[in-house]
């Protein structure tokens, strides 16, 4: 039987990893072929990854956490990697299958081919060019070391051509965090603000920030909610605010009667939310995945992204993040002419079913 470890580092790990599993489940009612272990480094803590989060996606608790928790990024490193060295000396898999760009997926990998275990990386290939990311950072080192790259998009798999990998060894399925979403789209409900605000279909907009050159600057982020909130009509902007952000929010004493700022949301709320709104405006990858797949126009306040299917297919802009670009952009939007967009290529929920197939063609047959 085919042994695999599947590293999770933070909640967005889960979103990519569950279909999988399921997967393994899938495969195994018939032919019981692949024994796992879902390893959780504990990288991140999230308050809202109570039991009702792995309840709500039908997501198993982890089997092992490495319990690292938070830490400069050297020694987060440093942490993971000699935790789970201990892992497997105890138990050798045949496979580390690493998702997505956080710290573990890079400590991980790096581990476990150092004690000749093949490596395979989901998500592989995505480049931003920018080298200030640390998640750039691990994505190009775990892709240094990956024996079997899982790609969502063509432009992933030319970027993997261009770096020197091998034809053979790439291989291009789609998107996991997509099979997550149509798996559960029908499945989403509405949070408590819905009601308590009189929201309905596309007379709101979503905002959510995080990234340090956006949330740690107070006059930037300032600016940016100002320009926002200038240029929005008059539509309440529901604002879920993670607990950091919140504190330079208060800091700076942001007040305006249409923002709405909130404690996170589950996957199942937010998702609700962003399907129904007018507008997303945010600086995450993830999320610029799930609106084009909705159909939801997004607006990324970034100056690059690894994700320019997004961009090119989807109802993503990058707009970049000078708090002046974000008037025109809005301007465009409410004069109804935001692109509609498109779906692409193999994002069509199946992506982990192709994955486990290769996997055993591989390793197995």
């Amino acid at each position: 039987m085919l042994k695999i470890d599947l590293i999770v580092g933070a909640r967005p790990n889960f979103m990519k990893i569950s279909p999988i599993i399921h997967a393994i489940k899938e495969l195994n009612k018939s032919k019981n072929l692949i024994n796992y272990r879902l390893i959780h480094t504990g990288q991140h803590y999230d308050i809202n990854m109570s039991s009702n989060f792995f309840e709500q996606l039908n997501i198993p608790h982890p089997d092992i956490n490495l319990n690292v928790g938070s830490s400069t990024q050297a020694q987060q490193t440093a942490a993971i990697m000699t935790n789970y060295e201990n892992l497997l000396f105890d138990s050798i898999p045949d496979l580390c299958l690493v998702v997505g760009d956080v710290t573990s997926t890079m400590a991980c990998a790096i581990t476990a081919k150092k004690m000749n275990i093949e490596v395979a990386h989901v998500e592989a290939g995505i480049r931003s060019g920018d080298l200030t990311m640390p998640e750039e950072i691990n994505r190009i080192v775990t892709d240094s070391i990956t024996d079997y790259f899982f790609t969502t998009s063509k432009t992933a798999n030319n970027n993997l051509l261009n770096s020197g990998i091998k034809e053979r060894q790439i291989f291009f399925v789609g998107n996991t965090m997509i099979d997550t979403l149509i798996a559960n789209r029908e499945r989403f409900f509405k949070p408590n603000i819905w009601n308590s605000l009189s929201l309905h279909k596309e007379n709101y907009i979503v905002i959510t920030l995080h990234r340090p050159a956006n949330v740690d600057e107070q006059n930037k982020l300032k600016a940016l909610i100002k320009e926002i909130i200038n240029n929005s009509y008059g539509l309440p902007i529901i604002f879920p605010v993670h607990p950091r952000t919140a504190k330079v929010l208060e800091e700076i004493g942001i007040n305006y009667s249409n923002l709405y700022m909130i404690e996170p949301m589950s996957y199942l709320e937010f998702n609700y939310l962003v399907e129904n709104s007018k507008d997303v405006i945010t600086d995450s990858g993830g999320i610029t995945e799930e609106t084009t797949v909705m159909g939801v126009p997004c607006m990324t306040l970034r100056d690059n992204t690894e994700r320019p299917e997004t961009i090119e297919l989807g109802t993503n802009e990058l707009i970049g993040t000078d708090p002046k670009a974000i008037k025109p952009a809005l301007e465009k939007l409410f004069s109804g002419n935001w692109k509609k967009g498109s779906i692409p290529e193999k994002w069509d929920g199946k992506t982990s079913k192709r994955i486990i197939k290769i996997i055993v063609s591989n390793f197995i047959n």
